[in-house]
């Protein structure tokens, strides 16, 4: 694949290109932060914590890679209206940034002095940079113009330019993305993923695209309008909410592939499809491994609340059809780092203390001894968020538990190193974008130097957008419908016979913190 420098490839797009899938990630505490992590906030609508974690992210970095994330802290802290904390990191950015992250640097300088009502310095400083290349800043460009004109009750300087452009095409291909609101900053990944995918294309295979931002209209709107201007499939929404408003969408409109999962119990409309990272589908697949690796009875540890409750019922179930038990399970408290009491108890080490001390007092004499665990687990079952089993796992460790097979989610993966130390032999499944293969190489190699900041190309979520182009690709294509197979980034995708896609993962083992591929499963 050629490369492209992709800051400029989006001029045809017509409203502010983002994107948004649905990447469920665990419980989030005051830990290391990480990408995933802010995302995490971003997608829970917290964009104020999530920006905190940006700016723990600067401070690890320096130069430009320091300059970007101090850029997104400041996005964030304004799509949680705190003007004053954006300008604060905005101010910390400046000698840092490249050229690319200048245009950003100052489309926040603008959108803070419109908050804080000072519509000419807004104007000066938009007037002072050309209307960016890329599709979403320059959208951007022209709303913040528009928006200081009519604070200053003047018409926006760069109202000639844009009217004279001509109408756009009619656009086949829409997307229904959160531009602005909760889940705008975590949407920037997957909107890159999405063009990178579409600019890889052939020239001839790329349909028109237009986004409608579910931020300022609803779903309702985005989907009437769309259908008005003869979108013939339709990529998105993202959040829960979002896609059971658009299953309830009764007015006819194009195929859909909604970036999330309905609940179970709600049946898809016809032509709704459904895509998303789904830590349940992980559980089962750990359920099926599990199996495969002649192990049937076992217990688990999960974090508590509803992610941790919802992974364990999925994986409970896989293993129980398969045959399965799982003997005992436990949650653990997230705000908690020892989880001592927890272990012991799953572990039935207890018991084991319990029949020492009274043999002592039969014996009368004190006796050296060493708590045995329960003799009858035979795998441990861990999904917890990378920070979280980086605290686990040496405590399963230091309570005898290192030896037994230990699977887990690919939530407890981050590509670093020095991050994995303590993971050692854990296993977990995750998507060829983070374990390594052909397609993901020819993709890094194409889009390395176009993302300067890294961040927006390095995690699981500009793979989803990038595999969610693809998908709607394939779906397109006549008599296609849900019969499609798509190699992608994410996974081995397929549909299931509700239009929900399946991800078919490989398998790894951390070993000094470094990843080994495992062979596949044999039955």
């Amino acid at each position: 694949m050629p490369q492209r420098p992709l800051a400029g490839l989006a001029p045809a797009l017509l409203a502010v290109l983002t994107a948004a899938g649905c990447a469920s990630l665990g419980p989030q505490a005051e830990l290391p932060p990480s990408i995933d992590r802010a995302q995490a906030f971003e997608l829970a609508g917290d964009p104020g914590s999530a920006a905190r974690v940006y700016e723990q992210l600067a401070a690890q970095n320096s130069g430009a890679e320091r300059g970007g994330w101090l850029l997104r802290a400041a996005g964030d802290y304004l799509t949680a209206r705190r003007t004053d904390d954006a300008a604060r990191v905005l101010a910390q950015s400046e000698g840092l940034l490249t050229a690319e992250q200048g245009s950003e640097h100052t489309l926040l300088a603008a959108e803070i002095a419109l908050n804080r009502g000072q519509a000419q310095e807004a104007a000066r400083l938009l007037a002072a940079m050309p209307e960016p290349r890329a599709a979403p800043q320059a959208a951007r460009y022209r709303e913040l113009l528009a928006r200081a004109a009519a604070l200053a009750a003047v018409p926006p300087a760069a109202a000639p330019a844009a009217a004279g452009r001509g109408a756009p095409p009619r656009p086949p291909h829409a997307r229904r993305l959160p531009l602005t609101g909760r889940a705008a900053a975590a949407a920037t990944s997957v909107r890159d993923g999405f063009l990178t995918a579409y600019f890889e294309a052939a020239a001839a295979e790329r349909p028109p695209v237009r986004v409608y931002d579910t931020g300022t209209e609803s779903i309702a709107e985005a989907l009437a309008q769309a259908a008005a201007q003869g979108a013939d499939f339709i990529v998105g929404p993202l959040t829960r909410e979002e896609v059971v408003a658009a299953a309830d969408f009764s007015a006819p409109r194009a195929a859909l592939l909604a970036l999330n999962f309905l609940p179970a119990e709600r049946p898809p409309p016809k032509r709704f499809y459904q895509y998303a990272l789904s830590p349940e589908d992980e559980a089962r697949l750990a359920a099926r491994r599990v199996l495969a690796d002649r192990h049937r009875r076992g217990i688990a540890l999960a974090p508590a609340g509803d992610w941790g409750t919802r992974v364990l019922a999925a994986f409970r179930q896989e293993l129980s059809d398969g045959g399965g038990e799982l003997l005992d399970t436990a949650l653990i408290d997230t705000a908690r780092t020892d989880y001592s009491a927890t272990i012991t108890e799953v572990l039935r080490l207890g018991e084991s203390t319990a029949r020492d001390r009274r043999l002592e007092s039969v014996l009368g004499t004190r006796l050296q001894f060493e708590p045995r665990r329960r003799g009858d687990v035979e795998f441990i079952f861990s999904p917890a968020p990378a920070s979280m089993e980086r605290l686990l796992r040496p405590q399963l460790r230091f309570h005898y538990a290192g030896d037994i097979p230990t699977y887990a989610t690919s939530d407890a993966f981050e590509p670093d190193v020095r991050a994995n130390q303590e993971l050692d032999g854990l296993m977990f499944p995750d998507m060829p974008w983070m374990l390594g293969g052909d397609l993901a190489e020819a993709v890094r190699a194409a889009v390395r130097d176009a993302w300067h900041d890294g961040a927006s190309y390095r995690g699981r979520l500009f793979a989803f957008g990038f595999d969610a182009f693809r998908l709607a690709q394939a779906m397109r294509r006549p008599g296609a419908g849900s019969e499609v197979t798509v190699e992608g980034l994410t996974g081995r995708l397929s549909f299931d016979a509700q239009g929900r896609v399946r991800r078919e993962l490989g398998w790894a083992q951390l070993h000094d913190g470094e990843l080994r591929l495992l062979p596949a499963a044999t039955q």
